[in-house]
């Protein structure tokens, strides 16, 4: 029966991935369309999520050593679903078993690619950010860090619209 239960473990595990799948979609969105607060609000979600994704993978763990002892066999928390797989001698089982490892790698595979175009999203955001500021700023001033305050140099300086020093 633990067999079951471990099974019915990946599947909440692959809910709650194919959860976070759905939010990495609405925050590539709302990069996009520069929403800050909804952006806020979806990392918020993401969090709950991957609190219960640690959760989950703790259940699973547990739930594989309870397996384990049931086979007869010692339990070991870094048993992959394929070294169950060949103690599994059912072939309905074996299938099963093998069915939830591939859903599961296939919508965490999903998820770790939209990240990843998120993550590059969030780069150029921030590039253009820092070249904005560099515009209104201008470029820093070395200068400044290597003088005495009450010295001045002999080049003129560029007035800006900030104080870089503040």
């Amino acid at each position: 029966m633990s067999l079951q239960a471990l099974l019915d473990t990946m599947t909440a595990l692959n809910e709650v991935h194919t959860a976070l799948l759905e939010l990495a979609e609405q925050k590539k969105q709302v990069l996009i369309h520069n929403k800050v607060d909804e952006l806020t609000q979806i990392v918020n979600k993401e969090n709950k999520l991957l609190k219960r994704v640690g959760e989950l993978d703790a259940e699973r763990v547990e739930r594989t050593g309870q397996f384990l002892i049931e086979k007869g066999y010692k339990p070991n928390p870094r048993v992959t679903i394929s070294d169950l797989a060949k103690i599994l001698f059912v072939p309905e089982e074996k299938r099963t078993l093998m069915d939830a490892q591939k859903q599961l790698l296939g919508t965490v595979r999903r998820l770790r690619e939209i990240n990843t175009g998120n993550q590059q999203l969030l780069e150029q955001a921030l590039a253009f950010v820092d070249y904005s500021l560099d515009l209104f700023v201008g470029p820093p001033e070395d200068e400044v860090i290597y003088q005495k305050p009450h010295q001045h140099s002999s080049g003129a300086k560029r007035p800006g619209l900030f104080d870089a020093r503040a």
